[in-house]
């Protein structure tokens, strides 16, 4: 298909245009048709056309288009996808989910679109003020989402500290890039690289990285900076939560391959712009965060409390990618994050689902659910069973993929990757058999503990849907990962290598 004929010079943001256009109309559908189901279809039938024209271009052998700061490749388009998958998953249950019934559906689907738009232009970015504008985006639609439960204090208290963290993590991001500008004159990712690389590092760029990866690790919840991120998942509603650990957090992993893995490796011989110390400072940040989220989830008796703590840990073991700098472990990172949006996305799902029906949010309210709703224990037993890295399900092959790529596997010529991280390795497969501890306990509620009430519960049909969906993803990418990891090869290699 010539995708150039039908978008023209804009086919490099041909996705992002259709949900401008959606964010941009789902107000007036809202105040026209005066019905929540109306809006919500609308949102969800413009999210799907995105989709579609986005997976048409991945795999029509497209070659790739740029408009301005934002270009469209194997990487940029593998990126845009997740964030597609996730903004589906949130809109399919936003109008059957009881936490949203009283939202103004047209502004909530209007910030939720922005802000996977905003997610979407920084996949696609090469330029530090479009990553920033991208990140800005996202994070203010993201600020005006968890506070959208107005007669909650939770939410307005989570409300409160994410705005207050985003500002710091804004200003100190702006901070490192101000001063890369004043160091090299460009804010353009790859001639910051290429002058680096004539110039060497001095203290002053040196400061800028370090004001750099504090600020975008706000957005990764990156121990130490992660302390928002349970209090936000607990006071916003479940969709919310659910876009916020899913797609949120995968944009700002994204930023950090964008900028540092570009600055360090690709084209150039990673030892000639960085030593091997900043790969031991960001694998010295990922053993931390994956220890800290694990640790501190287990004291947690709030499932989404506990489902926040788990997601720092998740993304504790996609920053191994950083550590070990390789385009091997790029393809794992990517494909382990697809694989987490089906299994985390899948058990805020199922959360959202039993809130519907009146089920709490504490793990003693799953008491006896096996037998109240054998569907939803299943399904959340799944989930949890393969974040915890069992086979042979999603989370255990993209588990495996991320974890060998610290023992040399895959190593480039150029790039500096060897046996040197089998040590954080070795932690990453302790923090998993820790993680087994937490989630058994869940699982333990729900089939083996006797609870207060026995009758039947019957989740609405969207939320099934979507736990179905979620289902799939998280066998099929466990039992066929080709399916998603040969678009991530791909996908390493472009943004590595372009």
């Amino acid at each position: 298909m010539d995708f150039t004929a039908i978008f023209g010079d804009y086919t490099a943001i041909a996705p992002m245009i259709i949900l401008i256009v959606s964010a941009l109309i789902l107000p007036g559908v809202h105040l026209l048709g005066k019905r929540h189901t109306a809006t919500w279809a609308v949102a969800l039938v413009m999210a799907a056309v995105s989709t579609v024209i986005n997976v048409l271009m991945l795999t029509d052998s497209f070659t790739g288009s740029a408009l301005g700061m934002v270009t469209y490749d194997a990487y940029s388009g593998l990126m845009i996808l997740l964030f597609q998958i996730v903004l589906l998953l949130a809109v399919m249950v936003s109008n059957a989910s009881v936490e949203t019934t009283r939202f103004n559906v047209g502004a909530y689907y209007a910030l939720m679109t922005a802000a996977a738009t905003g997610m979407m232009f920084v996949a696609g970015s090469k330029d530090l003020m479009m990553i920033f504008v991208g990140v800005e985006l996202t994070s203010i639609s993201s600020y005006a989402l968890v506070s959208m439960k107005r007669n909650d204090a939770r939410s307005a208290e989570a409300a409160v500290k994410y705005v207050i963290v985003g500002g710091m993590s804004t200003a100190l991001t702006l901070y490192g890039i101000s001063m890369l500008y004043g160091l090299t004159g460009t804010t353009e990712i790859a001639a910051i690289a290429q002058t680096a690389q004539v110039q060497g590092i001095s203290l002053m760029f040196g400061i800028a990285m370090v004001a750099m990866i504090a600020g975008y690790g706000f957005k990764i919840a990156a121990v130490p900076f992660h302390m928002w991120a349970p209090d936000v998942y607990e006071g916003a509603s479940t969709p919310v939560s659910l876009f916020l650990a899913t797609g949120s957090k995968k944009m700002g992993l994204s930023v950090f391959f964008q900028i540092f893995l570009v600055m360090f490796v690709a084209g150039t011989a990673c030892s000639k712009i960085a030593g091997p110390e900043i790969q031991y400072l960001f694998a010295i940040i990922a053993s931390i965060t994956m220890t800290v989220g694990n640790i501190v989830a287990i004291a947690q008796n709030n499932i989404k409390r506990m489902l926040a703590y788990s997601s720092i840990a998740q993304a504790g073991y996609i920053l191994i990618v950083m550590a070990v700098m390789s385009e091997y472990a790029l393809s794992a990172g990517m494909f382990h994050m697809f694989t987490h949006v089906f299994m985390k996305g899948g058990a805020f799902l199922v959360v959202g689902a039993l809130i519907c029906v009146g089920i709490g949010e504490k793990i003693s309210d799953y008491r006896g659910l096996g037998k109240r709703s054998p569907f939803a224990a299943a399904a959340m037993m799944l989930f949890l069973f393969s974040l915890a890295g069992i086979p042979p399900l999603a989370g255990f092959t993209s588990k495996f993929f991320l974890f060998s790529s610290t023992m040399g596997v895959g190593t480039e010529a150029g790039v500096s990757a060897d046996a040197q991280w089998i040590w954080l390795a070795f932690i990453a497969i302790l923090n998993s058999a820790i993680s087994l501890y937490y989630y058994a306990r869940v699982v333990k509620a729900m089939y083996v503990d006797r609870g207060e009430k026995t009758e039947k519960v019957k989740i609405p049909a969207a939320f099934a849907v979507a736990i179905a969906i979620c289902i799939a993803g998280v066998i099929v990418l466990g039992v066929y990962p080709q399916l998603i990891f040969d678009f991530c090869e791909t996908a390493a290699h472009t943004l590595l290598f372009p």
